[in-house]
């Protein structure tokens, strides 16, 4: 570039940057002073509480009507909600700030006794279930637990209607912290945690939970199919 091309070219920039001195000295100062106090705000105001800090000859209404024309083409919009103003992101751009959150759903003591048991004694049926707790299971107690991933079907037990069983997985150990099901608490700790009140019946043990994945002699394996939750194993290159 000839020392004639950069010359000018620095006169350029230098124009450029003196217009835009010159546009900032000359802007109103209380748009400075309304920007600042609607920015500070926890909540939107009104006009009289900007007034209030505002020099007495400001008209506060057509400063905050120019403001809303200089923000109305950026990211951040002047509103006028009911009688106050505040600043809110476009609403071209509220894309931006969206997010996903998981929200904690909290089980029903009904879930949590069903949860224990299949946790303590899987390979596990919903009657055996029903059995051990002595009540008849809630409908959609079992498929609350299977929504959460803490428990799954292992198979089917070699019994008239062939029952599923279920278990625990590894999601489960996660969410409690859990090693291994061994980790659960014995009777000891249970008593110890204040579980179990008053005398237990002879003969009363807490059941040793095994990891074993391995289906037992009275389970048969799941088929694809025949499952309507979608539970069953995927055939290697189902789509």
């Amino acid at each position: 570039m000839s020392s004639a091309n950069l010359a000018e070219k620095n006169v350029v920039m230098l124009e450029e940057q003196t217009e835009g001195e010159q546009e900032i000295n000359t802007r109103p100062e209380e748009l400075r002073l309304i920007e600042a106090l609607l920015f500070a705000a926890g909540e939107p105001l009104d006009e009289k509480a900007l007034a209030k800090r505002l020099p007495q000859d400001v008209d506060v209404r057509a400063a905050l009507r120019k403001l809303q024309t200089e923000y109305a083409p950026r990211g951040v919009n002047l509103l006028h909600v009911g009688n106050k103003w505040v600043f809110r992101t476009a609403n071209d751009l509220a894309w931006l700030l969206t997010h996903e959150s998981v929200q904690p759903k909290k089980l029903s003591r009904a879930a949590m006794e069903t949860l224990a048991i299949i946790a303590y004694h899987q390979p596990v049926t919903r009657a055996e279930i029903e059995d051990i707790r002595g009540v008849t299971a809630a409908k959609g107690t079992i498929d609350v637990l299977l929504e959460t991933g803490w428990i799954r079907p292992r198979g089917r037990r070699k019994a008239p209607g062939r029952p599923l069983t279920y278990g625990s997985n590894e999601t489960f150990l996660s969410h409690f912290g859990l090693e291994t099901l061994s980790d659960l608490p014995g009777l000891d700790e249970l008593k110890g945690a204040g579980l179990f009140d008053g005398a237990l019946p002879s003969g009363f043990d807490v059941p040793m939970p095994s990891d074993d994945p391995t289906l037992r002699d009275d389970e048969d394996p799941l088929e694809p199919g025949d499952l309507d939750l979608g539970l069953a194993p995927r055939v290697e290159g189902e789509e």
